[in-house]
């Protein structure tokens, strides 16, 4: 019987989203078998940020060069730190080959051919003493793509079997597998605009939907949200974390509504905006339905779920949510896949979903020794 070598990673990966809900951190093996991968989380932790890092991330864009750069430093010694405390917990000494940490976007500027995560990867090191793969996306933007949506490449290697991937995280990003190629890009901002409205009743996040649920949406500005000027832009395309804070935000606060109108209004807006890009995705795919994995923070938002879900049946789009484990850390998951694939000197970001010039290898590897 033939026999084929396989190769094995233990890779921590670790995400930061633009929601600043906090750092996930996952532990993985992942097994690759001519050219076909397979993965299991040893274990994963979702570590919420405390009130001051919370705020220093928010206000990262607004600092002068000098302290922006000692917060890339100090929040690269917190990763670090916090991925120290992983290990210990789960008892991974020596079990680890290298760390890849996606660090927390602060400018994205892809038609500048720049992108920043804060997260110092040499100062990861240094306090794990392990390599560390970080600066994920920054070849692909010289090379002239949006360096976003990233997560495709792990959805078509790790969740095959379906058309369509959606991501709610502070972002809402969609991936499709067309005839002819794999294309992903980002749709509108979603737990990052939802987050926000919830805090005016002083809540960190709508938990579940309830509180859009118990609320009237407005049509007058659910119709200005979806006139926005970048949700007629053609695909590859991507949204800086910011353009909910600072342009989606301004739109809804001054409106005379509830805040549980607000919400159930933007809950209608991110499934009206899925529900276009699944329009004009499917448009180019051949006819029948197909299926939809939906993950990311927003995956446990029941009623935004269950709204997206009623918006697709006509499209015949069934959707799917996987176990807790996976929603919570897949970004993190994917992470550790892409650094794996730049331990490998493989590709590992896709032209045809970020509109480089070619594919890529991203990554800065660092080590301590």
């Amino acid at each position: 019987m033939l026999k084929f070598l396989s190769m094995v990673y233990n890779v921590i990966g670790t995400m930061s989203g633009s929601s600043l809900d906090g750092l996930d951190i996952v532990f993985a093996e992942l097994t690759e078998i001519r050219g076909q991968w397979t993965y299991a989380i040893k274990a994963s932790e979702s570590l919420p940020y405390e009130p001051e890092w919370v705020e220093k991330l928010a206000q990262a864009t607004t600092l002068p060069a000098r302290d922006y750069l000692l917060l890339h430093t100090a929040y690269g010694h917190y990763t670090g730190h916090r991925i120290l405390s992983f290990i210990e917990k789960n008892q991974l000494d020596h079990k680890i080959h290298f760390i890849a940490s996606h660090g927390h976007t602060t400018f994205h500027m892809p038609a500048d051919k720049m992108t920043a995560q804060l997260g110092d990867g040499a100062a990861i090191t240094a306090v794990t003493s392990l390599p560390v793969i970080s600066d994920l996306r920054a070849v692909d933007v010289a090379l002239g793509g949006q360096g976003a949506p990233i997560v495709p490449i792990g959805e078509k290697y790790l969740f095959p079997g379906y058309q369509y991937w959606l991501n709610l995280g502070g972002i809402a990003n969609i991936s499709a597998q067309l005839p002819e190629q794999f294309v992903a890009f980002d749709i509108c901002p979603a737990n990052r605009v939802l987050n926000a409205l919830a805090a005016a009743l002083n809540k960190s996040y709508d938990d579940g939907g309830a509180l859009a649920a118990g609320g009237v949406a407005d049509n007058g500005l659910l119709e200005q949200l979806n006139q926005l000027s970048y949700y007629t832009a053609p695909w590859p395309k991507s949204l800086a974390n910011d353009f909910g804070i600072n342009t989606v935000l301004p739109m809804i606060a001054p409106m005379r509504i509830s805040v549980q109108g607000k919400l159930r209004t933007y809950v209608e807006h991110i499934a009206t905006q899925v529900t276009n890009a699944v329009k004009a995705l499917k448009a180019q795919m051949p006819e029948g339905s197909g299926k939809m994995l939906i993950t990311g923070g927003g995956a446990f938002n029941t009623f935004l779920v269950n709204t997206i879900q009623q918006q697709l049946e006509p499209l015949g789009i069934t959707v799917e949510v996987p176990d807790e484990q996976t929603v919570s850390c897949k970004e993190a998951l994917i992470m550790a896949l892409i650094g794996t694939l730049r331990w490998r000197q493989e590709d590992n970001i896709l032209s045809g979903v970020t509109g480089a010039s070619r594919d890529s290898i991203n990554g800065a590897l660092w080590t301590s020794r």
